[in-house]
C-alpha cells in the first residue's frame, strides 16, 4: 500500500557553503518555507550532507543547495511512496540560469537520514571510482523527471568558473573513472555528453557566463588531456587554489577559444562559442517543450 507524504510535512534544510548570494537566498527561502533550517560552511560534500541529516527532525527531508531558488509550488506537492521508492533519494532537475540546462545539478533533493548516514562519498569515499566525486551511482538514488527550481551559480567570475570546471570534470568521467581518449565519447553517458557540450557552448547572455564556459572547457582539458588527478575536484579549497594560481587572471574568451580547439581536435567535441543572442535563442527553444509530469516520475 502506497504511503502519501505531504512535502510540507517534511523538514527543509538549506545547505550553503560559500555561495555569494547565500544570505539573500536564505531570506527568500525563509519567506517561502518558514520551517526551513540552515547548515552553513561545513567542509566536504559528504560531511555537509551528514550535517544536514543531523539538522533534520524528520527521517526524510528536503535539501536546498546554497545557490538554488525553488518554485514555491513544490512545497504543495505530495510524494507517493511504495516498496521500491520508500528508501530512495529523489533528485529533481533544476534549470541552470547560465545555459538553460535542466538536469539534477543543483536541484532540489529529498533524502533519508539512513541513506546519508550509510553513504561514503567524496572526502569520505569507500574507494570506489563512482563514489569519489558523486552521490548518484547508488541504486536507490533516483534522478527524477520534473524541474522545480532555478540554480544561480554565476554571481561572481569565480563561482561561474568553478561551477563550469566541476561539471567539465565530472561529466567527462565514466562512472567516476577517467576514460581513455578512445573511450571518451563512446562510454561517457550520452546525456552527460550532450550537457557537457552545452556547458561549453552556451551562456554569453548571462553575467559571468563566459567564465562558466571557460571553466567547463578547462575542466575537461585538465581531466582528459593532462595527468591531473580528477578526484581533486571534490575539494573546494583546491579549486580555490587553482583559481588563484592559474585562472583568475586569464582572458576567458581567449582561453575558451584555445581550449575549444584542443577539445575539438583531440576529443572530437562538437562545441562552439555561441554569442549572447544565439545563447538566448538556444535557451528559449531548449525549454519550450519541457513539461512536468508529477514529482514521482523518474527520468
Amino acid at each position: 500500500m502506497a504511503q502519501i507524504i505531504d512535502i510540507a510535512d517534511l523538514d527543509v534544510v538549506y545547505l550553503s557553503y560559500d555561495e555569494p548570494q547565500k544570505e539573500e537566498f536564505w531570506i527568500k527561502i525563509q519567506n517561502m518555507v518558514p520551517w526551513a533550517v540552515r547548515v552553513d560552511g561545513v567542509k566536504g560534500s559528504d560531511a555537509a550532507h551528514k550535517a544536514a541529516a543531523n539538522a533534520s527532525t524528520t527521517d526524510r527531508f528536503v535539501l536546498i543547495d546554497g545557490d538554488n531558488l525553488p518554485d514555491p509550488e513544490f512545497f504543495n506537492l505530495q510524494l507517493e511512496l511504495d516498496d521500491a521508492s520508500k528508501d530512495a533519494v529523489f533528485r529533481w532537475r533544476a534549470r541552470n540560469i547560465i545555459n538553460g540546462l535542466q538536469y539534477g545539478n543543483g536541484g532540489l533533493s529529498c533524502w533519508t537520514k539512513e541513506f546519508i548516514y550509510n553513504m561514503r562519498t567524496h572526502e569520505n569515499s569507500d574507494g570506489k571510482d563512482e563514489n569519489n566525486v558523486e552521490f548518484c551511482f547508488y541504486d536507490n538514488y533516483w534522478p527524477m523527471h520534473d524541474c522545480y527550481s532555478v540554480t544561480h551559480p554565476n554571481a561572481t567570475a569565480f563561482q561561474a568558473w568553478r561551477a563550469g570546471f566541476r561539471e567539465g570534470v565530472k561529466m567527462s568521467l565514466n562512472r567516476g573513472r577517467k576514460p581513455s581518449l578512445q573511450e571518451f565519447e563512446k562510454y561517457v553517458v550520452s546525456r552527460n555528453y550532450d550537457n557537457l557540450c552545452v556547458w561549453q557552448s552556451v551562456g554569453q547572455d548571462i553575467e559571468n557566463g563566459i567564465w562558466a564556459i571557460a571553466g567547463s572547457r578547462a575542466g575537461t582539458v585538465r581531466t582528459m588531456l593532462t595527468d591531473w588527478d580528477h578526484e581533486e575536484v571534490q575539494w573546494f579549497d583546491r579549486l580555490q587554489e587553482l583559481w588563484d594560481d592559474e585562472y583568475q587572471h586569464i582572458d576567458p574568451y581567449e582561453k575558451a577559444e584555445e581550449w575549444g580547439k584542443q577539445l575539438k581536435t583531440k576529443l572530437g567535441m562538437p562545441i562552439t562559442l555561441l554569442s549572447a543572442e544565439d545563447s538566448k535563442f538556444f535557451k528559449h527553444h531548449y525549454k519550450s517543450n519541457f513539461q512536468n509530469k508529477g514529482p514521482m516520475h523518474r527520468e
